[in-house]
């Protein structure tokens, strides 16, 4: 069996060893963390708040629920949720810490302070006891992790019996023309975007890319059936360009 060492993954469309990617993972998003918010409403066309507004209507919050934001960053998941469930709590896991910051300096943060923890952490290694949570999230994150499989086992594992899954995460188009169209507004604009806006071209032409390395619709549902979870359904959103996936620890 081969040494941990010599295991490898991708970070984009880069061949990388596993232990690197989570410090080339955290380079981006704390060289990106000041314009975060900024950069998703203009690559978007602010489109991201209507799918987030959309996972709230299905994961229908509800008073006295115990939330788990993993990759929760600047906390808009995490927001959302308490501001539909005003007896809810909800911690932020971030492996950022600066983004965790930024989320923290929102407006929101000061109103929702006496409900809301956050943590600086791993999503394939949580820092929490079995069954914590009735809800775990994760948006635009998990295509980041080393191990996907890891971090899907991690949800179980913190997740009550009757707890729920739900994952907001880029997909793949079903109609081979419009993908295309797709893959050449993010390789030949999201970059240059990023490079007029943050000053940082690198960090989004791989985030063009790692939304083209994660699994389709079915394979990811698939995923998440295979770490035993249940009623595993998902919806395409925008036309599939992302798509939400929903699972229960049954």
């Amino acid at each position: 069996m081969a040494d941990e060492q010599d295991k490898t993954t991708h970070f984009g469309f880069q061949t990388v060893g596993e232990g690197e990617k989570a410090g080339l993972v955290h380079g981006v998003f704390s060289r990106v963390a000041s314009r975060y918010d900024v950069m998703n409403d203009l690559m978007s066309a602010g489109v991201h708040r209507i799918w987030k507004d959309a996972m709230m209507d299905w994961l229908a919050p509800r008073t006295g629920q115990r939330l788990l934001d993993v990759a929760g960053g600047t906390g808009d998941i995490a927001f959302r949720f308490l501001r539909r469930a005003p007896g809810a709590t909800a911690t932020v896991l971030d492996m950022t810490e600066s983004m965790l910051a930024e989320g923290q300096r929102r407006a929101e943060a000061a109103n929702l302070a006496d409900r809301l923890t956050w943590v600086v952490g791993d999503a394939m290694a949580l820092p929490f006891p079995d069954g914590r949570f009735d809800v775990y999230t994760i948006s635009f994150g998990i295509r980041n992790v080393t191990r996907i499989e890891a971090a899907l086992a991690e949800a179980f594992r913190v997740l009550r019996p009757g707890g729920r899954l739900m994952v907001l995460e880029f997909s793949q188009l079903p109609v081979p023309a419009l993908q295309w169209a797709y893959d050449r507004y993010s390789f030949n604009v999201i970059p240059a975007m990023g490079q007029a806006v943050v000053g940082d071209r690198d960090s989004y032409q791989y985030l063009v890319e790692s939304i083209r390395r994660f699994p389709d619709q079915e394979s990811f549902a698939e995923m998440i059936r295979a770490a035993g979870f249940g009623q595993v359904r998902y919806r395409n959103l925008s036309l599939g360009i992302a798509a939400l996936h929903s699972g229960w620890k049954l």
